[in-house]
């Protein structure tokens, strides 16, 4: 029957909230840093079984960065499993081709021509399971960039991204690896596309996301910009306000509190709650445009005004006549947060090492609730034995392989 054709159906079950969306889907994840560790926390928060392949004797080095890379691992590594294992050795680079003959999805963020060297590439793995989604995370999709290596911050620099950060002739990375994440996110939604697509042909296709690109696409509001003004984009910093209340106010506890007005209906509400109601009657300021030629009027007391006031009492305010507002917090403030905390936003999770984390969740609901936590970080090899004795490899071959520096079992 046709879906034209359709005009009554039976009442569709309730969905069980507690089987994840991607339940049953394998995942060989092949990564390092941050780009594809996050293409792959997406894919385990949704519920796919995501083995991370890592490398003999110590696992991804990532686990071992200081300072800004500290939080990498165990923010991008959570509901997964750790199969360390040497790729170089053949008895062992046989089991791990076993184990994607098992899988859906396949993915890497090597550098350019790494995957292909160990004989995990798409034309490898391809022949053997025609199902198989191969993902490749890189720094450029094709082009004459290809063959590049680039990092969150090589991409930020080409792409535009820093140059709108940061004042104008000191670019700025932006303060999180954005590029990095967004990349992996992209990787995902190709990886989402493709089983898709699936249902529909029973076989599998090689996907790509690449840094530059996700820069790119980033940056495409200030594209569009130029194309539509002719000028081009300023620097964040100092560029030229769409709205004449969008801005950073000090307050007089020394906080510092967001403030956006981005409506006339919000000016309207706003001017008798700051006592100027003749602003709301005034025909120099009765449209967004005109507010902001008048910057140079209305700036000036707005400072004087709230730098009167706490940061809590301007907050109240904000909040009470709904304006967009936000009061300029850290990163480590997040975790006192108690929208977060009510809201299931930050899973507490034991760390190797004995440490214990709170850290966000996706930014999703699915059922109303939050994707939750299956598997804390992983220990190197934590799950060697147990993903190797599934595709039928005896015991003694696991602990033989174990002897010889192949492979690490659990600690």
């Amino acid at each position: 029957m046709s879906r034209a054709a359709v005009t009554k159906t039976d009442p569709l079950p309730a969905p069980d909230p507690g089987t994840a969306p991607l339940a049953g889907i394998r995942v060989l994840e092949f990564s390092h840093m941050v780009m594809g560790p996050a293409c792959g926390v997406v894919l385990a928060d949704l519920g796919a079984e995501v083995i991370k392949v890592e490398p003999m004797p110590d696992g991804d080095r990532t686990r071992r960065l200081p300072g800004s890379g500290a939080g990498f691992f165990p923010l991008f590594n959570r509901n997964k499993k750790s199969l360390a294992i040497d790729l170089k050795d053949p008895e062992a680079k046989e089991l791990v081709l076993r184990l994607a003959d098992t899988a859906d999805v396949v993915f890497d963020n090597f550098g350019p021509g790494t995957i292909e060297r160990l004989g995990f590439g798409w034309s490898e793995l391809s022949g053997r399971n025609p199902r198989l989604i191969h993902c490749s995370l890189k720094g450029f999709l094709s082009g004459p960039y290809e063959h590049r290596t680039a990092l969150d911050e090589v991409v930020q620099m080409m792409g535009g991204l820093a140059y709108m950060t940061g004042p104008p002739g000191q670019p700025l990375r932006a303060g999180a690896s954005v590029i990095d994440i967004v990349g992996g996110m992209f990787g995902a939604i190709a990886i989402l596309a493709a089983l898709e697509e699936r249902h529909r042909t029973g076989r599998g296709q090689q996907v790509k996301s690449a840094l530059f690109e996700s820069c790119a696409f980033l940056v495409g509001q200030h594209i569009a910009q130029y194309a539509v003004t002719g000028q081009p984009a300023r620097p964040m910093p100092v560029r030229l306000a769409a709205w004449a209340v969008y801005d950073v106010f000090d307050t007089a506890d020394g906080g510092q509190v967001f403030v956006g007005i981005v409506t006339d209906n919000q000016w309207r509400r706003f001017c008798p709650a700051v006592e100027r109601p003749d602003w709301a009657e005034d025909p120099g300021l009765a449209t967004n445009g005109d507010r902001v030629a008048a910057r140079d009027r209305i700036m000036p007391e707005l400072k004087t005004r709230f730098g009167a006031m706490t940061a809590e009492a301007l907050s109240r305010l904000c909040e009470e006549i709904g304006l967009p507002f936000a009061p300029i917090a850290r990163p480590e403030d997040l975790l006192h947060d108690p929208h977060l905390a009510a809201t299931g936003g930050l899973l507490e999770m034991p760390l190797p090492g004995g440490h214990v984390a709170r850290l966000p969740t996706l930014p999703i609901e699915l059922h109303g609730t939050r994707p939750g936590l299956r598997l804390a970080p992983p220990s190197p090899g934590a799950h060697t034995a147990e993903l190797l004795t599934e595709i039928g490899v005896p015991d003694t071959t696991v602990r033989g392989l174990a002897a010889r520096g192949a492979v690490r079992l659990a600690d």
